[in-house]
């Protein structure tokens, strides 16, 4: 096999899944999100307590271009977030109660302490590789979908 061959093959196993047909079954290590663009799915670690969101991904070196975390509040608020002590460039990805995306912040900087404030009425926020948004087509109006949304989301596991 040439060398090039294998990074490719490596780079592909290892991408996000971006899929014509329908994503797998609804599961908690996993987030799928869907619009105009198309589908893609991302394994993630969950954050829905207090202790949890406050640790984010901080002090991570790298993740997994097909990882990411999904920050769950009890009901939609106003949310701000900070790259204090978070190593690497991660797209946020805001959603409402629904999982319908608000906004996307991309490419925030590692250790920048800047609020990135993500809307008043905030409940979902998805937590990617900085860039990957954009190379995938993630805009406001994508939907996300996934076990802690419920049946009210605009996208239900079903």
């Amino acid at each position: 096999m040439k060398p090039w061959t294998g990074a490719a093959l490596a780079l592909l196993i290892a991408a996000p899944v971006w899929a014509e047909s329908a994503p797998t079954a609804c599961r908690e290590d996993r987030v799928a999100l869907r619009g105009d663009w198309g589908k893609a799915e991302f394994r993630v670690e969950v954050a829905d307590d207090a202790r949890e969101r406050a640790q984010g991904l901080m002090f991570r070196e790298r993740m997994a271009p097909d990882a990411g975390m999904l920050f769950v509040y009890d009901m939609p608020q106003p949310v701000s977030f900070w790259m204090r002590n978070t190593l690497i460039p991660l797209d946020m990805i805001f959603a409402d109660g629904a999982g319908v995306v608000q906004t996307v912040h991309a490419n925030a900087r590692p250790l920048d302490e800047t609020p990135i404030y993500g809307g008043a009425e905030i409940a979902y926020v998805l937590e990617i590789n900085g860039g990957m948004a954009e190379r995938i087509g993630i805009v406001p109006g994508s939907e996300l979908r996934h076990p802690a949304l419920g049946e009210t989301a605009a996208w239900p596991c079903r």
